[in-house]
Order: structure tokens, then C-alpha cells, then sequence
């Protein structure tokens, strides 16, 4: 998918919709790969969190309002982690967002080496959390988050959610 969450490969001759038959099904309407980057500042968290809620809306992804707050948490907690850690090496960071038929994606790339881990709670310290909060928000949707080196040196970090409710 490109920035502008067109669909991958042509498109079906005569510019109509329908598959030709026996066709496999294409994409859901709403699935799709956006990308978008965003300077590594304060004001970029808040503007990445709306951008994510905006595409979700747009798309009309079938996400609950508790799945999409905690999405929106993550990207937040993301974001802020590149902001305050990886600024000064990587004074741009990439936002994406990937969703499928069964869940979503949302990923924070940056250019700094350093590969971050969750810290256990300590009541004590009042940041150094937010990986943490992270992970558990993903597990209790049933989904899963990690951080991978890039080709570049850098690295992403990421959550994935299924757009239906863990079962409890």
C-alpha cells in the first residue's frame, strides 16, 4: 500500500469493483498501509495520536472505543519514547499504520541504535514506563508488541491488536 492507502497491484480492468468470478476476495475497504513521518518534538505526540484516531475514522476500520483508546495509548507512549530518547540522533520519526482484516498495526520507527527495554514498575520513578505500559496493554487485548533493528541502524518499534476482542 502507498501513503494514500490505495490497495496493491492493478486494479481490476474496466475500473469496475466486482472481481472477475472465481476471483479470490480482495481487500476490506479498510485495510491498507499508511506511513507518515513527523519531527521528533513534544508537539509531534499529540498530532500523531489525532493523525492515527483521524485514519482509523476515515478508513472506517470496525475498531471498539476501548481497543481504539488503547492504540491511541500506544502510539502516544511510542512517540513520546522517540521524542525524549532518540531526538538527538534521529530528529525525524516515522509513524505507520497497517491494518488487516483482523487487526491493526502501528509501528514508530526511528534512527537511534539504542534498543529499548520495558522496565518493571517502580513506584518510585516517575517515567521509564512506558514500553511497560506498552506490552500490557497489547496482552490484554491479545495482541503482541516488539522492538526490531532496522536496516539502517535504527530501529522500530511496534504493537499489533486484533480488532475483535480478546476472549476472556
Amino acid at each position: 500500500m502507498d501513503d494514500h492507502g490505495r490497495g496493491p497491484g492493478p486494479r481490476p480492468e474496466g475500473g469496475g469493483d466486482v472481481p472477475p468470478a472465481g476471483a479470490p476476495p480482495g481487500p476490506l475497504p479498510y485495510e491498507g498501509v499508511w506511513r507518515f513521518t513527523a519531527p521528533a518534538v513534544d508537539v509531534s505526540v499529540p498530532q500523531a495520536r489525532h493523525a492515527v484516531r483521524d485514519l482509523l475514522a476515515r478508513q472506517g476500520v470496525p475498531i471498539s472505543d476501548d481497543l481504539a483508546q488503547g492504540l491511541l495509548l500506544i502510539v502516544s507512549e511510542l512517540v513520546t519514547n522517540a521524542v525524549r530518547h532518540a531526538a538527538l540522533l534521529s530528529p525525524m520519526l516515522a509513524v505507520e499504520v497497517a491494518v488487516g482484516a483482523d487487526w491493526v498495526r502501528v509501528s514508530v520507527e526511528d534512527n537511534h541504535p539504542y534498543r529499548p527495554t520495558a522496565l518493571e514498575a517502580d513506584h518510585g520513578r516517575t517515567g521509564g514506563r512506558g514500553l511497560l505500559l506498552v506490552r500490557e496493554i497489547a496482552a490484554e487485548a491479545g495482541g503482541v508488541c516488539d522492538v526490531e533493528h532496522t536496516a539502517s541502524g535504527g530501529k522500530v518499534i511496534w504493537a499489533a491488536l486484533p480488532l475483535k476482542p480478546a476472549q476472556a
